[in-house]
């Protein structure tokens, strides 16, 4: 499984290991404290008798991971040092959620606790990766799947706030996608611009821009699906069976196609946009949309990774206040 929801996009995938889930609903209260927490859940919950080698996995800019093996199987542990569990949990809830759709793969959550030291860990299912990648038409289909079973009842949002690498998400529930994409994503990103850089050009045409896109949604039905968030290239992987799996996400309710935000860092091709849209019908204006969700992730690298991404999300910016005449 990937180690961290987001690293500095590149194009190849690090080689990673991964973890493999299973069903019942899973009780994410914190650990008690012991010296070992994860050795301690593994040798009593996990049913193992013993723990018989840990490996380290890489492949993470933000957390540690590692590959338990075991008598009765394998787990996957991710930990962080500085971090709470709230990180982890909100990761738990989203894997969850996706898990009860019954559509795609993800690594199902066992366990979230706080290192005593410390930081948090979060202990999965381990995948065994290692099919091949080019079944990108499954990859779509099953995507689809996931947000058309995968619908709200609260509105856009999700349960708790989250992250997208290590910036905060927030989450509050909205009844409306426009405003909620305007506020909680684009406003939120372009905030953290503004007092991070001094970054005052790009807030405030930025503002300019969610005051004015409300017309690029005219004639379209958006239904608050369950999306992964973070659909790039090293959060996409293929088990055993080149079935997909999808991990390290930053889950909340939104427009479907927020989900193509990532695709700069995803090398989704023509039979993945073939499949997606058999399932879920590509809605009036989906190409003057495009640019406007790959905006939020533009911004959010530009405040986790420096200047290198600014230029990205201010011609995305740019073009759109000409496109609308803003």
């Amino acid at each position: 499984m990937a180690v961290a929801s987001l690293c500095m996009c590149f194009s190849a995938r690090p080689n990673l290991l991964l973890c493999n889930f299973s069903r019942p609903r899973i009780n994410f209260a914190m650990a008690a404290m012991s010296e070992d927490p994860i050795r301690e859940w593994i040798l009593t919950e996990g049913k193992a008798t013993q723990i018989t080698k840990i490996g380290s996995v890489g492949g993470g800019c933000i957390n540690l991971a590692s590959h338990y093996q075991t008598d009765v199987g394998s787990f996957f542990v991710k930990t962080n040092r500085s971090i709470g569990p709230a990180m982890f949990e909100g990761e738990a809830l989203g894997l969850e959620a996706m898990y009860e759709t019954s559509t795609i793969r993800v690594p199902k959550p066992h366990k979230v606790g706080a290192l005593p030291t410390g930081g948090s860990y979060i202990i999965m299912e381990f995948i065994d990766f290692g099919g091949s990648r080019g079944y990108q038409a499954e990859l779509g289909r099953k995507l689809a799947e996931m947000h058309k079973a995968g619908i709200s009842s609260k509105g856009f949002g999700f349960e708790v706030d989250n992250t997208i690498g290590s910036t905060p998400q927030i989450n509050t529930w909205s009844s409306d996608w426009i405003e909620f994409y305007g506020e909680k994503r684009l406003g939120y990103q372009l905030t953290l611009a503004r007092d991070q850089y001094g970054d005052s050009s790009i807030y405030q045409k930025g503002h300019t821009l969610i005051q004015n896109m409300g017309s690029l949604f005219e004639n379209v039905v958006i239904e608050p699906c369950l999306l992964h968030g973070d659909l790039w290239s090293g959060n996409i992987a293929y088990d055993k069976n080149s079935e997909p799996v999808i991990l390290d996400p930053a889950c909340y309710y939104g427009h479907n196609e927020a989900e193509f935000g990532m695709s700069w860092c995803a090398g989704f091709g023509e039979s993945f946009y073939n499949a997606y849209f058999k399932v879920m019908p590509k809605q009036p204006g989906f190409e003057k949309r495009r640019n406007l969700y790959l905006l939020y992730h533009y911004l959010n690298h530009y405040n986790l990774f420096g200047s290198g991404y600014r230029s990205s999300a201010m011609s995305i910016i740019d073009d759109y206040l000409r496109m609308l005449k803003a």
